[in-house]
């Protein structure tokens, strides 16, 4: 498979890159959320973040953590949303792992992350717990 994100890998379709190195790159988003809207990428093509090997994970990581206050002080925003979409029903559009990072600003009117899903779920304590196991059994 080869998507928009490996053409530009590849130099194959222009981009503003602004970052780049051995195993990641990252460029702004042709369809910014806000001035400065970024999208950072591992070089290689993995779908999910469940997919990414250790080490392409940490340098992804490191790459995020390097460009988070660049992002944000080459366009004076207040903070950042640092997202990522995991899969085509969470919003995810290109099968490429791919990170957002979203430059905000004090009046853009966005709200926070739990904006997405409306009221939080009232789950009860049971349940909860259930969860909980479940996930540190996996971990």
């Amino acid at each position: 498979m080869s998507t928009i994100f490996s053409q530009i890998v590849e130099g194959e379709i222009p981009a503003r890159i602004v970052y780049e190195d051995e195993t990641t790159i990252a460029f702004l988003d042709a369809n910014p959320l806000a001035p400065g809207h970024t999208l950072v990428i591992p070089k290689e093509e993995y779908e999910r973040l469940n997919d990414l090997p250790e080490d392409v994970a940490a340098d992804l990581y490191a790459t995020i953590h390097r460009l988070v206050p660049a992002v944000e002080d080459a366009v004076d925003a207040d903070a950042t949303t640092v997202a990522f979409n995991n899969g085509e029903e969470a919003g995810q559009e290109v099968p490429h792992v791919h990170c957002h990072i979203v430059p905000r600003f004090d009046d853009d009117g966005a709200g926070p992350i739990h904006g997405l899903f409306g009221a939080p779920e009232d789950l009860p304590d049971d349940e909860l717990d259930e969860i909980a196991s479940e996930i540190e059994s996996r971990a």
